[in-house]
């Protein structure tokens, strides 16, 4: 059930990643401590409890911060932390927990908050991306404005890490895109902005909100909502679909993991660095193994066995030279893509 018409844009999401709790102490700082609006926070933590960050948050602004506890009610002027391994999500009032699966590779992800504030509340929302890299943050955007809510994005030039927020804007064309040390005026102002009209809600969307509560999907859901991929998820290998969202394609297998274009092509790096690995390991271990055969033929006076054992050592080495090759190469064209993209 949708939350009731409030009488003001009174939910604040934010999501942000590498740089971000920078870019989040500059924010707080400038907060009026009257603000009109909760404000929900997903950055990208590591599974570990011991994360300061509420603490931090509350030294530099005049607004409490708190991790969100699963079930407590949002409240004006306080700032709920998604918790580590948990997507943060709201239903009505609520915080409510999602034990669903990874999305971008990670969990807190930002897009399942934003689906979730625009499936409650679009018309009384505002979404913001700041700093950080890869595309989270841009299909989340997408789904509030698809439901009423306003958006925002930090100007990739005043961003410590520009590729995020390039992403949203280059995808959603959001309503406000501006710098740091104007984003607190700004919020302010639309958090006292009239809501807006309250907008029909996707079906697709919500099945998404489902999926990072913990709802199962299965192929018949995916066939509904998106096309088959030729590519293979990389975390559990099944099938995956295509989902189009104006100017941007995701990829979301059955299983429930989800992938912005930048994430999956990231993802597939990684996959074929760990293929490679294998491969250098078992080579490793067949040139071991053959030399190890190759010495017992010698002891046994087998010459032609050693001899045949040696060749085959021979080869296993060359094959591993081929191997170690293309992995220096990958590192090389990694290398080189960071700097061209520091450098734009």
């Amino acid at each position: 059930m949708e939350a009731p018409l409030a009488a003001n844009r009174d939910i604040l999401a934010i999501g942000t990643s590498a740089g971000g709790v920078q870019a989040l102490m500059s924010l707080v700082r400038e907060m009026p401590s009257e603000f009109p609006a909760a404000i929900l926070v997903t950055i990208h933590l590591p599974s570990q409890p011991q994360s300061t960050l509420p603490e931090i948050l509350r030294r530099n602004g005049p607004l409490p911060a708190s991790f969100a506890s699963d079930g407590e009610a949002l409240k004006k002027g306080h700032i709920h932390i998604a918790p580590p391994d948990r997507h943060l999500l709201i239903e009505g009032d609520t915080v409510v927990f999602g034990h669903g699966p990874r999305e971008n590779h990670t969990r807190p992800a930002i897009d399942p908050m934003l689906r979730s504030v625009a499936v409650c509340c679009g018309s009384r929302a505002v979404g913001v991306v700041l700093t950080g890299t890869l595309g989270d943050g841009a299909s989340g955007l997408w789904a509030l404005q698809q439901c009423g809510g306003l958006t925002v994005v930090q100007d990739p030039n005043d961003a410590a890490f520009s590729e995020m927020p390039m992403n949203a804007l280059n995808r959603v064309r959001p309503d406000h895109v501006v710098t740091l040390a104007a984003m607190p005026r700004l919020l302010s102002s639309l958090a006292l902005q009239p809501s807006g009209a309250i907008m029909p809600i996707p079906e697709s969307i919500r099945f998404e909100v489902d999926i990072a509560r913990g709802r199962p999907s299965s192929i018949p859901d995916m066939e509904r909502f998106g096309r088959r991929s030729n590519f293979a998820c990389p975390d559990c290998h099944g099938v995956m679909w295509e989902i189009d969202e104006g100017q941007l394609v995701r990829y979301r297998c059955h299983v429930g993991h989800a992938y912005s274009e930048e994430t999956m092509s990231l993802a597939l790096d990684e996959n074929v660095r760990r293929g490679l690995g294998s491969a250098v390991r078992a080579l490793e271990e067949r040139r071991e193994l053959a030399r190890k055969l190759q010495e017992q033929s010698e002891r046994g006076g087998q010459k032609m066995l050693a001899e045949s054992w040696s060749r085959r050592a021979h080869e296993f080495e060359k094959e591993l030279i081929v191997i170690r090759d293309a992995i220096r190469r990958l590192d090389d064209i990694a290398a080189k893509a960071g700097t061209d993209a520091a450098a734009e």
